[in-house]
């Protein structure tokens, strides 16, 4: 079974939290280091599985990895020694079928050593999550494709990539970022259009453009890519985790907590905040942090007309999908009703079975669709013993469970672990009581 964690709930925190460097950003900068022989040196990376996991698998590609500054996450990575043949090992496709983010070294081998393999890969159960995107992409640039049934392994070749207009079927982040880590060296000039433009990617492009690169459009859904012949070291600092501190946000307002995220690199945040305000949660901006006072009661806003607020996900600079289900949790306590619309994943929303067995009123209308009817703390939830399906909904049941009357247990934490980085401790800090047994 693994590990679960003991939440007793009912308890207010008070303090400071600190969000962890972003980690969808993290698997991206990490897989660019391979891009360049010389050295490249990342800082705040999160100490979490799916980053560490990524790490591991680049040391086995030849990747010389130090880690620097223990408490910064600072590592400096040189791809001077890549050993392609690694990539032929059942080592190989053990390692990155194990680890979504290994899809994103693809087109950094492509564009520096001609061929890059992956493995068909695994990671969270929120349905389908298609590479077409990613390799329509390398086609694009002439590189051939081939899916052997066989072994289960996507390969890519190209004696040399060439720039070329492409359109993307869906803005997807990895795949753009994938993309475009092949384009920096192709010949010749690249455009994407429908390119994601989340923070995350735009960070990707400006390290990029300080190792030589030469990318503009950064923060648009045009990305043009003027080939260059090679790459240089470079350093580079990552965001905090916006999905950590829209976490936090709904964490606070649900345990009536008062709590400060330090230094939220708010413009980064986007939409973020402003639709936890339309939940009724009031923040305020002190310098870069982000001060939650305690909330005995928020309630959710309508629309101008009256009609049921909607929260949906949409590309960026829309609302992230990976937050409904902290909107969902959160909204459960407030007064008023919202629908939650999953629009990009299809089985995201099955963890509100756990809500409802802990007392919350919530209609699931469909796979995508649920409709919270906020019961303004009348009835606090009760708790219960659950299993966390994937990331986001893992830190969703958890902070259910902090404002559930009495003890709950949440299994296969490990997928919290993927993405968060010893939440338990960091929590308990500030007065949470969470156990690892």
């Amino acid at each position: 079974m693994g590990n679960s964690f003991e939440v007793t709930g009912g308890t207010v925190l008070q303090g400071e939290l600190v969000p962890q460097g972003a980690k969808n950003e993290a698997l991206q900068v990490i897989c660019a280091t391979l891009l360049t022989p010389e050295k490249v040196i990342i800082r705040n990376i999160p100490d979490i599985r799916d980053v560490n996991k990524l790490i591991e698998l680049l040391q086995h590609l030849g990747v010389h990895v130090e880690q620097l500054g223990v408490l910064k996450g600072e590592f400096s990575f040189e791809a001077k020694n890549i050993n392609l043949d690694f990539l032929e090992t059942p080592e190989f496709k053990k390692q990155a079928a194990a680890l979504r983010g290994s899809i994103m070294i693809v087109g950094p081998l492509l564009a520096r050593f001609g061929r890059a393999r992956i493995p068909k890969p695994g990671g969270d159960k929120i349905g389908r999550r298609r590479l077409d995107t990613h390799f329509i992409g390398f086609q694009q640039l002439g590189a051939t494709f081939e899916f052997l049934e066989g072994d289960s392994f996507y390969t890519v070749e190209a004696r040399k990539l060439r720039g070329s207009y492409m359109l993307l079927d869906e803005a997807s982040v990895t795949g753009t970022a994938n993309i475009v880590m092949a384009a920096v060296l192709a010949e010749g000039t690249t455009t994407i259009y429908n390119a994601a433009c989340e923070p995350y990617v735009q960070q990707l492009c400006n390290m990029l453009n300080r190792m030589g690169a030469r990318i503009s459009g950064i923060g648009s859904n045009l990305l043009t890519i003027q080939g260059v012949s090679s790459l240089r070291g470079t350093e580079h600092k990552l965001l905090p985790d916006m999905i950590e501190i829209g976490s936090f946000i709904g964490l606070a307002a649900m345990t009536r907590s008062e709590i400060t995220i330090k230094e939220v690199s708010y413009p980064n945040l986007g939409i973020i905040p402003s639709v936890f305000e339309r939940l009724g949660i009031r923040m305020e901006l002190r310098g870069d942090d982000l001060y939650i006072p305690k909330h005995d009661h928020y309630e959710i806003e309508t629309f101008i007309d009256g009609s049921i607020l909607t929260v949906a996900d949409q590309i960026w600079p829309g609302f992230t999908p990976d937050l409904l289900s902290v909107i969902l949790v959160t909204a459960t306590q407030a007064a008023g009703t919202v629908l939650v619309h999953q629009k990009m994943f299809e089985s995201r929303l099955f963890f509100v079975d756990k809500l409802i067995d802990m007392g919350a009123q919530i209609i699931l209308c469909d796979p995508h669709r649920a409709t919270v009817i906020g019961l303004n703390r009348k009835v606090p939830l009760r708790a219960i013993q659950m299993t966390s399906p994937d990331i986001r909904a893992g830190v969703a049941l958890l902070i259910a469970a902090m404002s559930a009357k009495g003890k709950s247990v949440i299994h296969n934490i490990e997928q919290i672990d993927r993405g968060y980085q010893r939440i338990d401790e960091r929590l308990n800090a500030i007065g949470a009581q969470i156990r690892r047994v």
